[in-house]
This record gives C-alpha cells, structure tokens and sequence, in this order.
C-alpha cells in the first residue's frame, strides 16, 4: 500500500525560504512519478513541481527559479525547497506519486493516484 507523509510546512515571512519533505513507502518508488500541490482557501488545486522517474522536473510559471523538487537518494523521499516565498504561496501542500505520467502532464492532478495528507505553508507580509 503506498503511503506518503508530507513535512516540512510552516509560517515563515514574504522573503523567506521553507523546505517539504514527502516520505514515501510502500512501492516500488524509483518507478514512480512524484508531484507537489497546493490548495489555497476558496481556490482549485494546482500543480507547482513535480519529478518523473527519469529525473526530468517541471515547475509552474508562478514557481519557476524559486522552487526546486528534488529525490532523495537513497532513502525513499522528495523534496521541494521553497525560496524567495509570496503571499500567494500560502497553501496546503500535497505530496502525490503516480505511475507513468507524461512530462507533459506532470503538473495535473488527477494523473495521480496516492496523496500525502498535506502540510500548510503560510506566508506571512
């Protein structure tokens, strides 16, 4: 059974810098995709980074040079070290793996099959 369990997640000042940790187990995980979300109040989920299982990444445009996904190696984690954070990226973030999903569609969430509970990020002005 795949389980993931995000962490990482705090309230941290407009300029600052937070990094998530997704701790995965329970599969084969080197054969998986892994994706970060993120759920703001009142608004749709959304994709911010996510890593294929070759290692090729994609961000979101309101990410990119920010934010960095990264696979632990060897232990069975990803990571999204977060910089240079906004107002706007206060949210909920989700940890997400799903099999075979094309780099382009890396950043859509119901190409996703296992989530992480989430951790909040809030930023603060």
């Amino acid at each position: 059974q795949v389980q993931l369990m995000e962490s990482g997640g705090g309230s941290v000042q407009a300029g600052g810098s937070l990094r998530l940790s997704c701790a995965a187990s329970g599969y084969t995980y080197s054969s998986y995709c892994m994706g970060w979300f993120r759920q703001a109040p009142g608004k749709e989920r959304e994709g911010v980074a996510a890593i294929d299982s070759d290692g090729n990444t994609v961000y979101a445009d309101s990410v990119k040079g920010r934010f960095a996904v990264s696979k632990g190696n060897p232990t069975n984690s990803v990571y999204l070290q977060m910089s240079s954070l906004k107002a706007g990226d206060t949210a909920m973030y989700y940890c997400a793996a799903g099999l075979r999903v094309a780099v382009g569609r890396l950043l859509l969430w119901n190409k996703y099959n296992n989530w992480g509970k989430g951790t909040r990020v809030t930023v603060s002005t």
